[in-house]
């Protein structure tokens, strides 16, 4: 995705807000809407990784206690240019991986015990070399700020339900029929965005790891194992962090594969075999 559409999809989610903000509460509501959207984003930024981290019991890990993943990570650091980042592991059987932080110098990389266990050294690094292409390209701090406004847009509507429910807003039924489509419509256009944002930087960070680590057919291997694993061991993942692994945490029905942060995982593979580096 190139820099032109993701701004505007961003700006998109925040127009979604923003539109909400005044059925809620007319120019007022934008207001708020918008220094609400700034204080989350703002937290966010600074914050999240620590959250996300904690939240999956991630433990950090050195050279001493983990010499194959911390090796591979400095290995590839190195070969991109970028600061070292942090290393974790997490114990959990599921196979995935996720990477976070606002820029490359505060960056964390975490993998799960499960991935240890099934990849070789070759698909763990495509699978490092992948995590590290979202640091490289941005993409810790974007799908943290797409998925904060999504949830805020999703927040906001729920408070917009519960207005029109009471009257909120009420203006001779103009403004009040406007509140319920906005709150109806609203989250569904704005997860839509988000997961359009985060396929998109799936599918960049896929092809700049394969760059990376010299070996995309690796990758693809290590993601045809993953999306197995992943279906037989679901992860207990928080939907809202499901756009920072390197494939889909949750079990999918239908709805949820039509909702889903990544792309399939098909096309994925046919991309990375179709590469001639």
């Amino acid at each position: 995705m190139n820099t032109v559409k993701l701004v505007l999809l961003l700006s998109s989610l925040a127009g979604i807000l923003m539109i909400i903000g005044y059925f809620v509460a007319g120019k007022a509501g934008v207001m708020i809407a918008f220094i609400l959207s700034l204080v989350l984003n703002f937290g966010s930024y600074w914050y999240s990784d620590r959250i996300v981290l904690k939240m999956y019991g991630a433990q950090e890990v050195s050279a001493e206690s983990s010499p194959k993943l911390y090796d591979t990570v400095r290995d590839l650091a190195q070969k991109a240019h970028l600061p070292m980042p942090r290393v974790y592991i997490m114990q959990k059987d599921t196979p995935n991986a996720f990477a976070t932080g606002r820029n490359p110098e505060h960056a964390a990389v975490a993998v799960t015990t499960g991935i240890m266990k099934i990849l070789d050294r070759d698909e763990l690094s495509g699978v490092i070399a992948h995590e590290l292409s979202h640091i490289q390209n941005r993409d810790t701090l974007i799908g943290t700020v797409a998925a904060t406004m999504a949830g805020t847009v999703v927040m906001v509507a729920t408070v917009a339900r519960w207005g029109a429910v009471f009257g909120l807003g009420e203006d001779g039924g103009g403004r009040t029929v406007g509140l319920i489509a906005t709150a109806i419509i609203a989250p569904v256009a704005a997860t839509l965005i988000q997961m359009a944002i985060s396929r998109s930087r799936e599918y960049l960070a896929d092809e700049s790891g394969a760059r990376m680590s010299g070996k995309p057919e690796a990758l693809a291997g290590a993601l045809a194992k993953l999306s197995r694993g992943a279906q037989v061991k679901p992860l207990d993942a928080n939907p809202s962090t499901a756009h920072l692994f390197i494939v889909n945490p949750l079990s999918g029905s239908m709805v949820m594969n039509l909702f889903s942060t990544h792309p399939p995982i098909e096309k994925r593979i046919e991309r990375l075999m179709k590469m001639k580096l």
